[in-house]
């Protein structure tokens, strides 16, 4: 057996004997990623996750918060090239933070970032946060979309919508489509904004067998490339061709020559998310778990990762289960579910600032 029979081998025996195990999933789940209702779970599936939004009303825009009432551990990762995040270098390995205690993901580009003090503030309200001098200081990592072009760009969310976000927080089943950060969401950018397609936020979960552990994802999808089946290879969501239904395939335009020896014009994007799990594991373990859930976007996202983008995955540990776990195994599943979270901030999506979204595109 050469190398490469060995890795198809343990790759098929992987999918075989990991994917089918989820609870929210038929066992063709995964066989058909787009029969998305069958993944009807959330990020909230992980005990110790609260999940509130705030949608503005005068443009799509807003703030998705993670609310983590007794702390969690987290790691990050970020492939893209133009990201938008703060405190993000606490979740190092090599620095002495070992909790975080909300992630704030916003609209409004770099001025969405401020959304994050409102998060604090309300946690610090809660009195929830580290103690330290006397003071107590709420963590909060935050990441950031750029969704300026869609309505008034003027119009970004501020502290207070933070805040609101963060008192909305519950641990019930979480919006998807055009809410809180995800209500600007768009993707298949590189031909000019007009061409886009709309998306929004997207979140899933899997319980793996009879092993207690549960790993989940939350995602805003606003790439600068197109969104792909990953069974058929079909896009679901991207760049639209002249007749405004079909679309243009980005990846082959580029394969073609286009943006090869100029730069396409440059729109900021970014796909920014979360993934979870009640295993308890280490900054140096979430770190690695991170790493791997970027998987599930290359899986989806095409063309991913880009100069134009700058996709960042946070991956969180609220410790309620205390079994010890391979988090590699861990890293394999967060790619899986953020590929299906991924899906359903497509298809949940619905039209918006001109834009259609999938099902505008696939109504009969």
């Amino acid at each position: 057996m050469n190398r490469r029979e060995f890795a198809t081998a343990v790759l098929g025996a992987t999918a075989s004997s990991v994917l089918p195990l989820a609870s929210h999933a038929s066992q063709a789940g995964i066989d058909d990623p787009l029969n998305i209702d069958s993944y009807a779970g959330g990020i909230t599936d992980v005990e110790g996750i609260r999940v509130g939004q705030f949608t503005d009303p005068r443009r799509p825009t807003g703030v998705t918060a993670l609310i983590f009432e007794n702390g969690a551990t987290a790691g990050v990762d970020v492939r893209g090239s133009a990201p938008g995040t703060s405190e993000t270098d606490l979740l190092n390995p090599v620095h002495s933070n070992h909790e975080i205690h909300g992630i704030t993901l916003a609209g409004g580009s770099g001025f969405g970032l401020v959304a994050a003090s409102g998060v604090g503030r309300y946690l610090e309200e809660k009195g929830i946060g580290i103690h330290f001098g006397g003071y107590l200081i709420p963590i909060v990592p935050a990441a950031i979309i750029f969704d300026l072009p869609v309505g008034d760009g003027r119009i970004r969310p501020d502290a207070e919508a933070g805040y609101q976000a963060a008192k909305a927080a519950t641990p019930g089943k979480v919006a998807e489509g055009n809410v809180g950060v995800g209500a600007g969401a768009t993707v298949g950018k590189a031909f000019g904004f007009n061409r886009a397609t709309k998306t929004g936020l997207g979140t899933a979960s899997l319980k793996v067998g009879d092993t207690g552990v549960v790993v989940a994802a939350i995602v805003t999808v606003n790439a600068l490339g197109d969104v792909i089946d990953p069974k058929t290879g079909k896009i679901i969501a991207g760049a639209r061709a002249d007749d405004g239904k079909s679309f243009i395939n980005t990846d082959a335009k580029i394969r073609g020559g286009y943006g090869v020896l100029e730069p396409v014009k440059p729109l900021t994007n970014t796909t920014i998310g979360v993934v979870a799990t009640n295993a308890a594991l280490d900054k140096t373990q979430l770190t690695k778990v991170a790493q791997m859930a970027h998987d599930g976007l290359a899986r989806t996202i095409s063309p991913i990762h880009t100069l134009y983008d700058g996709d960042t995955i946070f991956a969180v540990s609220t410790g309620k289960l205390s079994a010890k776990v391979n988090h590699g195994a861990i890293g394999a599943i967060a790619a899986d579910i953020l590929a299906i979270a991924v899906l359903r901030a497509v298809t949940q999506a619905t039209a918006a600032a001109g834009l259609p979204s999938y099902r505008e595109l696939t109504a009969k």
